[in-house]
């Protein structure tokens, strides 16, 4: 009886507990935080309990200034004036540490550069994916983009003419980002695990299987003597690390495992939104559209792209920055961009990005700023220059009339109803 009592007891202490905790983290805390920066003179849309204040958000994006958001019972100080963010990205005194991955975002994206804080661990990763992401390597790396890219339109094919939701053609949908904000009583979380958790352990695991039989199946290939080394891409510059002989040089399998994690995942992600969004602003500006693929046939004609040609498409580029401009928005300040701030106009970039922000950098940052900005930029970019370019030639497309325009964050900036799309071959 005293056991069965004992028992009773300690069940109840664990869900008071359980309950304290979630109370003052889903309303304790923001309330505190919230009123600590208003007396700071930092305002913003207030916060709601549990939802947080992911819609009135968007809305303070396209508005400017800085201010205090909520992303459910996180709180975000989003600044958006130069200086400051210049300050905070060059980070010189180190005021402004990098925080690592947590939860559901760390089974995701592992520890890999985008997350590690700094120091040794940092330089070392760096290092690698600056060499993977130079130039030669991405000339290298041609061939497989249009052979993936032929892989998609294939599966295209068969819908000419009808709606094709490019997000969901163009995107691989993870169970952990569909959880990643998940509330979880703290503590009972240990005790049983949901549907959902478990699926996405199985995914993770699916994930690491798939790369360590990438990594045995080049291993296999330098024993056998079929190639002289691992190759020249990321994948191969890191399981050159993983088999290097000098330890500061050398990585282990799961530094390896998280870095192919983050650039696969992080890198498809924001390659995805960025093509997603790049074709929606084509869509509904034909004479832009028509602009592109112009300059594509007399760089190409109906050729397969190469590295040299792709250099050469300028008013491709100035479609790129501009839809980077704009989706997710960045900067919307008048005094930077003109009255025609919010409206699709590639030519703004006509003589370049210096030119166009009037020489100041960081009102117009896509990949980052300083030390950390995105070692990938160049990779993404020139995917899709190979991916536009490929749909430029054979077809020319049009907005669903089914569409419902309405962006939403999360991980990156995507429709939130998709983006179906009418494709029609070209004569």
């Amino acid at each position: 009886m005293q056991l069965v009592i004992f028992l009773s007891s300690l069940f109840l202490f664990l869900v008071i507990w359980s309950l304290a905790k979630l109370l003052h983290k889903l309303w304790w805390n923001p309330l505190r935080i919230q009123r600590m920066m208003a007396q700071q003179g930092i305002t913003g849309p207030p916060y709601r309990f549990l939802h947080g204040s992911t819609k009135e958000t968007i809305k303070m994006k396209m508005e400017g200034g800085n201010y205090l958001s909520w992303l459910g019972p996180q709180a975000q100080l989003v600044i958006t004036e130069p200086e400051l963010i210049k300050e905070v990205l060059l980070n010189r005194y180190k005021t402004y540490p990098k925080t690592g991955n947590k939860d559901f975002a760390k089974k995701l994206l592992g520890d890999g550069l985008v997350s590690t804080p700094g120091g040794k661990k940092w330089a070392k990763q760096r290092k690698l994916a600056n060499h993977a992401f130079h130039g030669e390597s991405l000339k290298n790396m041609a061939p497989a983009m249009v052979d993936s890219v032929h892989t998609m339109l294939v599966k295209w094919k068969n819908q000419e003419g009808k709606e094709i939701e490019v997000l969901k053609n163009l995107r691989i949908e993870f169970v952990y980002i569909q959880n990643a904000f998940n509330i979880r009583l703290p503590g009972l979380s240990k005790l049983w695990k949901t549907v959902d958790e478990v699926e996405a352990e199985k995914l993770e695991k699916g994930i690491r299987d798939s790369i360590i039989q990438m990594i045995k199946k080049r291993e296999k290939k330098v024993m056998a003597g079929e190639v002289d080394g691992f190759g020249d891409d990321f994948l191969g510059q890191l399981v050159k690390a993983l088999h290097d002989a000098d330890k500061s040089k050398k990585i282990t399998v799961d530094n390896l495992v998280d870095e192919c994690k983050t650039f696969y995942i992080a890198g498809q992600e924001t390659g995805n939104a960025m093509m997603t969004w790049m074709l929606f602003l084509l869509a509904i500006y034909p004479e832009w559209q028509e602009e592109a693929r112009m300059e594509v046939l007399n760089v190409f004609g109906n050729k397969e792209p190469d590295f040299d040609g792709l250099g050469k498409l300028k008013k491709i580029s100035m479609i790129i920055n501009e839809t980077l401009r704009l989706y997710p928005p960045f900067s919307c300040d008048p005094e930077i961009w003109g009255d025609d701030v919010h409206q699709f106009k590639p030519e703004r970039f006509s003589e370049g990005v210096a030119k166009a922000t009037n020489n100041n950098a960081v009102v117009f940052i896509p990949f980052g700023f300083g030390p950390r900005s995105c070692a990938g930029m160049s990779f993404v970019t020139f995917e899709a220059k190979v991916a536009l370019s490929m749909i430029l030639q054979r077809y020319t497309f049009e907005l669903s009339p089914a569409y419902i325009h309405c962006p939403v964050h999360l991980f990156t900036n995507r429709p939130q109803h998709g983006l179906p799309i009418r494709f029609h071959p070209l004569q």
